[in-house]
């Protein structure tokens, strides 16, 4: 025995690494238990009586034979499988995962499937290592979303807990707690009050068919802007969404932008025209291409802005609508007040609500100026007086300060002016 151990060890050594997991172990110790007894020459130790010298093997021949026998264990094990190719194609590759490659623990039947159809091994091991790759990306993925699920519901239960102990403190306090919640209501009260008795704001949305997709995105963009903006002033104006035609490029946008809180909106959308639902003397058509420069703002009045993103220079096109409805029209005085260098001086939808909701609530021209970007000019001209003893004189009403300090209608002025 001592001298079959002498010449199995190095053969051993080469067929089963040390470094071998416990399955790959069973693996090969079967298949050197059934290989053994008839690969292995009887070995007998030699006669004490006996003289002649023990039999010689050679080394290289006892590693060639062990290896074709591995080879052919496996060429065996895999064309037991031929009947069924997917089967067969499964176990080797579990072989292979054991055996320590890089290829993945689960995979479906459609990429068994691509596997079958790549020729060469290579490929095949290529297909398998970018299997095998995205599986541990979505394993990772899956433990940082688990983890920031564990720390987010932690600090949900501190919050809750402090939360628990200010109210505990503050339950015998004089005033109430201003929640958002509430701040949310008070909005949609003020909203409510404006689709009654606010002055109307016209979105004319007839130039869908002027537009590309990625305009007409941008422009959805700026309306919604728009509308938050309006929502969360003071004095909002009740806007108003002409000729929006139901299978429009606008109307899948707004309703892809919204989803459910499209109506819910407190705001009137409409196919009908703005000529059919106002009379033509009360309406302004806001367009940069008017000739006619805007003085003051007309709370008599009702105001359009074309739902237009120009980025192909189309000059005149709102101006031609308007021309052709027999509309007046105006433009903001941005030459009058701000030192203008060179470029157009288009402004975006959300930029000319806020210009707009600034000049309804303090009519002064400064202040309103200042939502225009500063790259675009170098700074403000002149501002006539009457301009400034307006605002100083709104200011020092008693309607800008009929709100007590304190109350909700303060806070919510307060926020909105910031």
């Amino acid at each position: 025995m001592s001298i079959s151990i002498t010449f199995l060890s190095p053969f051993a050594r080469h067929l089963v690494p040390f470094t071998l997991h416990r399955k790959r172990r069973d693996i090969y110790s079967t298949v050197l238990r059934r290989y053994m007894s008839s690969k292995i020459p009887a070995e007998f130790c030699p006669n004490k009586e006996s003289t002649s010298p023990p039999e010689q093997l050679e080394l290289d021949g006892w590693k060639t034979t062990m290896k074709s026998s591995v080879e052919e264990v496996v060429s065996t094990f895999s064309s037991s499988k031929d009947e069924d190719p997917l089967t067969a194609t499964r176990e080797l590759i579990e072989m292979w995962r054991l055996l320590g490659r890089e290829v993945p623990e689960h995979i479906s039947e459609e990429e068994l499937k691509t596997i079958m159809e790549h020729a060469s091994k290579s490929s095949k091991t290529k297909y398998l290592r970018y299997l095998y790759v995205k599986e541990k990306l979505k394993k990772a993925k899956q433990i940082r979303k688990e983890r920031k699920a564990a720390a987010k519901e932690e600090v949900k239960k501190s919050k809750l807990s402090e939360t628990t102990e200010e109210e505990e403190k503050q339950h015998n306090f004089l005033f109430l707690r201003l929640w958002n919640r509430h701040i949310n209501f008070a909005m949609d009260w003020i909203g409510a009050q404006a689709m009654q008795f606010g002055q109307p704001l016209v979105f004319d949305m007839d130039y869908d068919h002027f537009m590309k997709q990625k305009e007409l995105t941008n422009t959805i963009s700026q309306i919604a802007e728009s509308e938050g903006w309006n929502r969360r002033n003071v004095d909002p104006f009740h806007i108003h969404f002409c000729n929006l035609k139901i299978d429009g490029g606008y109307y899948r946008e707004l309703v892809k932008r919204y989803g459910e809180k499209w109506g819910k909106l407190l705001l009137t959308a409409t196919e009908k025209s703005y000529v059919d639902l106002f009379p033509k003397d009360s309406l302004i058509y806001l367009t940069a291409d008017s000739p006619n420069v805007m003085t003051t703002f007309k709370h008599d009045k009702i105001y359009i802005i074309g739902s237009f993103v120009d980025r192909n220079m189309q000059r005149g096109t709102t101006l031609a609508n308007a021309k052709r409805l027999k509309l007046a029209t105006e433009c903001l005085p941005l030459d009058k007040y701000l030192q203008w260098e060179s470029g157009n001086k288009n402004l975006t939808l959300d930029q000319v609500m806020r210009i707009l909701l600034c000049l309804k609530n303090n009519g002064s021209w400064e202040e309103a100026l200042k939502f225009v970007p500063r790259r675009k000019h170098s700074g403000y001209m002149e501002i006539p007086q009457n301009s400034q003893q307006f605002t100083k004189t709104l200011k020092k009403s008693k309607a800008f300060h009929s709100f007590p300090e304190g109350s909700l209608n303060s806070h919510i002025k307060k926020r909105w002016l910031e």
